[in-house]
């Protein structure tokens, strides 16, 4: 088979995934939908030691009730089974899953919205096949149907985009601070290989602080720290929002900046989007040519 028959059948692998992954979910088959969901509290918080990998994120152990017989479990969380956890402290509550009679196989998730459903999955092969269909129009049907299936792409992905929604959010937690004394606790370090054999080294200062209430926060601050692999022992002042200390930034200023910056690159999709459809129909009427 030539190429442009292969690009003709190659959709049908994430597609009948997809397809397939939203029929398992609507039938309440996937296995999130099958697992059993509780509310699990934070019962000890447990320092990444200097040097340790950021990965695991702050390791906790967390305790909750099997509806099924009453038993109450407390098992530690390293990252590994299920998300990590930036920022922690004795108390906090999060959803868990696990399969029916195994606790232990548990999954700590930091938001259940989306995740119930297992639509992770399908939602994953849908966007792989709208990318390889933008390949295919490219390939098969020339500049100006790509052009024009790249910016519909552009427009889906940045109207589907959280970050104005995240940078709101945030900016309105932000607007009532709270400003109490912090300090680097440990600075974590992880080692990555680039494209060219070179080695980038990763530095994420750990900090401590305790809010208003007298509740100790451990957290990775992965921004707004000058040169954080020298920040070990360093004091600095954490502003943090009072209805959610895991919301918090040790320089406001920056913050703003990042959440300007994730809003620029959303528009920065959708003015592409636009571009890229309207530079596709003008090809298609002919009123471009390209040599």
């Amino acid at each position: 088979m030539d190429v442009p028959g292969m690009l003709e059948l190659w959709w049908t692998v994430p597609a009948g995934t997809a397809l397939a992954g939203y029929a398992c979910s609507l039938a309440g088959l996937t296995r999130p939908q099958r697992a059993v969901w509780v509310t699990a509290r934070v019962v000890e918080v447990h320092r990444p030691g200097q040097g340790d990998s950021e990965s695991p994120g702050i390791p906790v152990t967390v305790a909750f009730q099997d509806p099924s017989g009453g038993r109450e479990f407390r098992l530690r969380h390293t990252g590994r089974n299920g998300h990590v956890v930036a920022a922690a402290w004795v108390g906090r509550e999060f959803p868990v899953r696990y399969p029916r009679r195994r606790p232990e196989r548990f999954h700590l998730m930091l938001d259940s919205k989306g995740e119930e459903r297992g639509l992770g999955g399908p939602n994953c092969m849908l966007l792989l096949l709208l990318v390889g269909l933008v390949v295919q129009a490219f390939v098969v049907r020339g500049w100006a149907d790509g052009l024009i299936c790249l910016g519909g792409l552009l427009l889906i992905v940045g109207a589907l985009s959280r970050d104005r929604q995240y940078a709101r959010a945030r900016a309105a937690l932000l607007a009532g601070a709270v400003a109490v004394p912090g300090r680097v606790v440990a600075v974590t370090k992880d080692v990555h290989t680039d494209g060219e054999g070179g080695e980038i080294v990763v530095h994420t200062p750990v900090v401590v602080f305790t809010t208003q209430e007298g509740v100790l926060v451990t957290a990775l601050c992965r921004e707004g720290i000058a040169q954080p692999g020298r920040s070990l022992g360093r004091d600095l002042t954490i502003h943090y929002a009072p209805a959610d200390p895991a919301v918090f930034t040790p320089d406001l200023d920056h913050d703003r900046r990042e959440r300007a910056a994730a809003v620029r690159f959303t528009i920065g999709l959708l003015l592409a989007g636009i571009v890229s459809v309207a530079l596709g129909v003008a090809l298609l009427h002919d009123l471009l040519h390209v040599t």
